[in-house]
């Protein structure tokens, strides 16, 4: 129903943010990352998802098309609401979690809190084949590389939100683990 808003940001939480189109203002739930690099006054454009419930009418914002997607495609999961999938988003890039799924990681996603092994097992069931059809390969040299450079920015003494955070800012186009360690080093630093 609601499939792009674009307006003057004027509040951000730790949650959401409130987009005002025309006097209206829109209360979008969206990952923490995004909300970070929102500012208060300037403008503001989402895709977004409407997720309709008995008491709600909820929307759940992204800044690109292929985010909203692959967040579509996770509340195709059933027992995966809007709030879980945002959560499962909120870890690391679209890009990593697909190879996560890809590759039948589902230690990967029980890292995220309300995620058990039961649901993580069910999103690799339901989703390896989607992502497959997609034309998405697995990329299990760069998802383990990703976890390689985890568990060394976690070695370092950050902890694991961390060090998720600072990695899902580091450049898609940088593969090399000491690199990518090295740069997320950098948006650590500069925190």
């Amino acid at each position: 129903m609601i499939s792009h808003i674009e307006g003057k940001n004027i509040l951000v939480t730790d949650k959401y943010a409130v987009i005002d189109v025309n006097g209206v203002g829109y209360k979008i739930f969206t990952p923490t990352d995004i909300l970070a690099k929102l500012k208060i006054g300037k403008n503001a454009s989402f895709f977004t998802h409407l997720a309709v419930r008995e008491d709600a009418l909820d929307l759940y914002g992204f800044l690109e098309k292929p985010e909203l997607d692959f967040f579509e495609m996770l509340l195709s999961v059933s027992g995966i609401g809007p709030k879980s999938a945002l959560g499962i988003i909120g870890i690391a890039s679209a890009e990593t979690l697909k190879n996560a799924i890809a590759t039948g990681n589902t230690s990967y996603l029980t890292k995220i809190s309300g995620i058990g092994k039961k649901i993580a097992e069910k999103i690799v069931l339901e989703l390896r084949d989607k992502l497959t059809k997609l034309g998405h390969k697995e990329g299990k040299e760069g998802f383990k590389g990703e976890l390689d450079a985890l568990e060394a920015l976690k070695s370092l003494g950050y902890s694991q939100s961390e060090a998720r955070e600072a990695l899902k800012e580091v450049s898609p186009e940088i593969t090399d683990i000491s690199a990518k360690v090295k740069e997320a080093l950098k948006i650590l630093g500069g925190k």
